[in-house]
């Protein structure tokens, strides 16, 4: 990340994966405590990483939506990957225990993993969640954003941008948009 002074303000810009870019392999600790690490997807078309977490309401109110996402496109080569960002000690609710309860109340189909040391969030980029990068069989960077235009209902979607950017990759294409404003709480990182 990079510090910007202005005035007597600062703000922190976030740095990380543009679209094209070349994602670093990482291991984190699932749900089951195992642990899963990115090119365990190697033989995949590509692999949908979803930044997201157990208190925050956007992440919440996506969560049928991903598992959605995860039985449908899983067979056709894209799983979802999902990463907790967030230290339980400023969100407690976020603990590596609370991971494994909230997983198993919803039967999550996909791997749920926990960047405890808060090291693979900023090399994404990452700055909410939910926040998504579809990655590609090259493990390149092909769309990062949002799933939909509308958390608050999934019967008022009227763009599903995640979705179309899989349907492009399987179709050949690029994605277009390739990317969308994430909509989330912030990830809440280490005091």
């Amino acid at each position: 990340m990079i510090l910007a002074i202005l005035g007597s303000a600062s703000i922190v810009l976030a740095q990380g994966y543009k679209v094209g870019s070349k994602v670093e392999d990482f291991s984190l600790k699932n749900v089951d405590g195992t642990m899963v690490s990115l090119s365990d997807y190697s033989d995949e078309e590509g692999v949908v990483v979803i930044f997201t977490c157990n208190h925050c309401p956007y992440a919440v109110a996506y969560e049928d939506r991903i598992i959605n996402l995860h039985k449908k496109y899983s067979e056709k080569g894209f799983p979802v990957l999902a990463i907790n960002p967030n230290d339980p000690e400023v969100q407690p609710d976020d603990s590596f225990e609370k991971m494994v309860e909230r997983a198993e109340d919803k039967e999550f189909p996909f791997k749920y993993v926990f960047d405890e040391n808060q090291e693979v969030y900023p090399k994404f980029g990452a700055t909410r969640t939910p926040h998504c990068y579809l990655i590609d069989k090259d493990m390149r960077v092909r769309y990062i954003g949002a799933i939909d235009d509308n958390y608050k209902s999934e019967d008022a979607v009227e763009k599903t941008y995640l979705e179309d950017a899989i349907d492009a990759l399987l179709s050949g294409k690029n994605p277009d948009p390739s990317f969308t404003k994430a909509i989330g709480c912030t990830i809440k990182a280490a005091k």
